[in-house]
């Protein structure tokens, strides 16, 4: 599949929010692993704050070993919570440069080998929910043409939980995100369950768990909370079709 072929692919992704079974910590960790897949970056993580005025991070819910270490950082300083606060685009150059602001947020990343940070808000007109942090360790900035791309990919994401939280789910989407900082401390643990259970990888497991959650119209909280209580992948409920494959199941 083309690079064109995979944005739009990511788009049609990001706007089938009013499905029944919408599972919004997948929807997120959708954003991320598309941005990983298209854009020129190392990592990404989405920084939401929303609903509610604290910024958090409900996805990645597989984030390598050195982003693990610069997201709490990353909730109170940086170019993620800039670009949420100004509902712009914030890539200042190389880390080394950054801004004084930032000096626990950029420590951090330099020490675990990112070497740029940049961010897009995550917003609709005037009204921010967030931002999504785009994190390279190359020896150049994030290119122009992925930042537009990214910061499309961002609006796209803000309008899709808009939409589901105002027309269909208010109150399980609300639900759905308070509970999504918690969730993703259970879907760490769910997936070094199961990876050690079946002998995999912990990227293996986790594909694993999304894989089954979408072939069985589960959530993927749903998923993680039966391995943690009894060791593995969950039996499929009865009488639900497969879902249509996916021209984009693997990224």
């Amino acid at each position: 599949m083309s690079r064109e072929e995979k944005i739009t692919q990511t788009f049609v992704e990001l706007a089938d929010t009013l499905v029944d079974d919408f599972d919004v910590i997948d929807f997120l960790q959708q954003l991320t692993v598309r941005c990983r897949d298209i854009l020129a970056v190392t990592d990404t993580a989405v920084l939401l704050a929303y609903p509610g005025p604290h910024l958090y991070s409900p996805a990645p819910c597989d984030p390598s070993p050195a982003l693990s270490k610069v997201l709490d950082p990353a909730l109170r300083e940086g170019p993620g919570l800039d670009a949420y606060r100004t509902a712009t685009t914030v890539a200042p150059g190389h880390l080394a440069r950054a801004p004084a602001a930032w000096h626990d947020f950029t420590t951090q990343a330099i020490e675990t080998g990112y070497t740029y940070a940049s961010a897009v808000p995550m917003r609709l007109r005037r009204e921010s929910l967030g931002s999504l942090l785009l994190l390279r360790t190359s020896d150049s900035p994030l290119p122009v043409a992925d930042l537009s791309v990214a910061q499309a990919f961002a609006d796209a994401a803000a309008i899709g939980l808009l939409h589901a939280h105002s027309l269909r789910r208010t109150d399980a989407v609300d639900t759905q995100l308070h509970a999504a900082l918690h969730s993703r401390i259970l879907i760490e643990q769910a997936k070094g369950a199961l990876a050690a259970r079946r002998a995999l990888s912990l990227y293996e497991a986790f594909t694993a768990m999304r894989h089954h959650a979408r072939s069985h119209h589960l959530l993927l909280t749903t998923v993680a909370q039966h391995i943690a209580d009894h060791g593995d992948l969950p039996q499929p409920p009865p009488n639900r079709p497969p879902p249509p494959p996916s021209e984009y199941e693997h990224p």
